[in-house]
This record gives C-alpha cells, sequence and structure tokens, in this order.
C-alpha cells in the first residue's frame, strides 16, 4: 500500500518501515475495558479500549511507546475479527469502543464498522494529527472525537513529535471533527454519546505552550469542552532524557497545573481537570 492516510503522506510502501511503524496488516496491541478515560467516556462499566499498533505521530515521550515505535507489535486482525472484538468488548459492558491511535489502519477499521456497527458509541481517540481527506471515510461510523490538541507551538511539535506543521493540521482535523459530530451529547446517565471532547497534556516546563493550546481552542472551537490532562509520566525517550529538554524526565509541579487551569478558567472553557495523582507507571496499559 503506498500509503496516504496521515498529514506525513510519506507514500512509504507499508512493509514495516514506514514512519507509523506499521506494516499493511492491521494490528492491535490490547483490547480491554479501560477505566482512565473521562467521567462520561469511562463510566462505571469502563471504555472498550482497542489499542492499534503503530502510530504517524511518534512523541518521544509518548506513554505507550513500546506499541507506536513497533517495538511491541501487536497481533494481526481480519476486519472481521476486529468486528467480533467490539461485539465482545460491548459484550463485557463497555460504554463504548474505544479506537486508539487507528489512523494507520482506517480502511480496515472502517470496514470493520461497516461489517457490522457495534451496538454502542464508536470514540476515535487520537493525537489530533489526521487528514480531513481520511477522517471523512469515518463519517457517520464514528460517534465520538477523542482528539490530543498537543501543540500550539511549531518548533516544540517539530522537536519532540517530528512534525512542525501539528499545530494548523491539528486544527483543520479537529474542524472536521466538529463538522462531523457537533458539541457533546450526553445520555440520561451522563455518558457521552456523540461529540467532540478535546485533550491537551500539559508539558513539564512548557506552560506557554498549553495556555497558547487553550486559547487557539477557545477561540476555533467554542462550545467544545477540554480535557486537561496533569498525568505526564517520563515515558520512552525522555526515560533517558531528551536531549535539549532535561524538563521532561520529570513530572509536572502543582505550580504549573495551576497556571495552566487558571488559564483555562479565564478562557471561560468547559470540560475537566486530572489530578496530577493520576500518573506513574500504575496508569500504563500492558501491551502483548
Amino acid at each position: 500500500m503506498n500509503c496516504k492516510l496521515c498529514p506525513r503522506m510519506c507514500g512509504w510502501e507499508r512493509d514495516g518501515g514506514a514512519p507509523c511503524h506499521s506494516g499493511e496488516e492491521m494490528r492491535i496491541a490490547r483490547a480491554a475495558l479501560h477505566f482512565w478515560e473521562e467521567p462520561p467516556i469511562s463510566g462505571k462499566n469502563g471504555s472498550g479500549a482497542v489499542f492499534f499498533a503503530g502510530c504517524p505521530l511518534g512523541c518521544r515521550y509518548c506513554q505507550n511507546y513500546d506499541i507506536s515505535r513497533g517495538i511491541t507489535p501487536g497481533r494481526a486482525v481480519t476486519p472481521e475479527e476486529l468486528s467480533g472484538i467490539f461485539f465482545d468488548l460491548a459484550a463485557q459492558g463497555a460504554h463504548n469502543i474505544n479506537l486508539v491511535t487507528a489512523t494507520q489502519f482506517v480502511p480496515g477499521v472502517r470496514r470493520a464498522l461497516l461489517y457490522r456497527k457495534p451496538p454502542v458509541p464508536v470514540v476515535y481517540n487520537t493525537s489530533g494529527y489526521e487528514r480531513r481527506e481520511t477522517l471523512r471515510a469515518l463519517e457517520g461510523l464514528v460517534d465520538i472525537y477523542l482528539p490530543d490538541f498537543k501543540y500550539a507551538e511549531g518548533g516544540l511539535a517539530k522537536d519532540l513529535s517530528g512534525a512542525r506543521d501539528y499545530p494548523e493540521t491539528a486544527i483543520k482535523a479537529l474542524h472536521e471533527m466538529v463538522r462531523q459530530a457537533g458539541p457533546p451529547e450526553y445520555d440520561e446517565n451522563g455518558m457521552m454519546k456523540r461529540g467532540v471532547l478535546i485533550r491537551h497534556l500539559i508539558l513539564p516546563g512548557h506552560t506557554k505552550n498549553s495556555i497558547a493550546a487553550l486559547e487557539l481552542i477557545a477561540r476555533e472551537f467554542p462550545g467544545i469542552p477540554v480535557s486537561l490532562m496533569a498525568q505526564y509520566t517520563p515515558w520512552g525517550q525522555a526515560r533517558d532524557g531528551i536531549p535539549g529538554y532535561p524538563e521532561l524526565s520529570r513530572g509536572i509541579t502543582k505550580r504549573e497545573l495551576l497556571k495552566v487551569q487558571d488559564a483555562l478558567f479565564e478562557l471561560g472553557l468547559e470540560g475537566f481537570v486530572q489530578s496530577r495523582k493520576a500518573r506513574g507507571a500504575q496508569f500504563i496499559p500492558e501491551f502483548q
């Protein structure tokens, strides 16, 4: 496959050497109930999370580094097998089917969703680094978009994720998600059944980037809630130290969280603020 699914438009023949560390086979590293998403996603029963192997963005500090970089390759599944996994998770009580980093396998995911639409909402859980054309292939099949908006600063995006174009690319992608799904809609139990919820992970030493990201969200996406995440844990390359970014070898401080949280409130953004206690290796899933 001469791949152009993500904004890198690399055109690689997907033989495993592509920047997303993925081949043509659709591969998953974990499928299980997941309880660590936002309250209207996880609820009391958990989200039916399917973690796909590989990632088009490849952040150097990625919490799922082993699967995003192909160290843990996962297992190959067909669209029909993936559909069966969706229904198994729903039978276990999952509030939704949570597709975690599925960009590089959108054609196969689309076939699985067309084969049999799951009986619960479908969540597209993404880094935000997406092509609008790829997202349009999912219109009518995805109910909830759960994108990150990681960077307002192109230089930081280049150094940490190799994607200087991240800010403008993610804004365009998020506009497409909002066009498709709109603001959140909830059921009688407060569970999200449709809409967009934007996430932002605070990076230690980079509150300026976080505040600028919140300002962009407030300007571009009025009415869309934000989940402010304080869970940063040194992982991936950050465990050994990233040259030029020694601050990424620690967690965020209380002062950093409060500074960004104050900006969230001042901008009038609604959503969620995560406690700093929700961090550490115990919150990182085991992959197979």
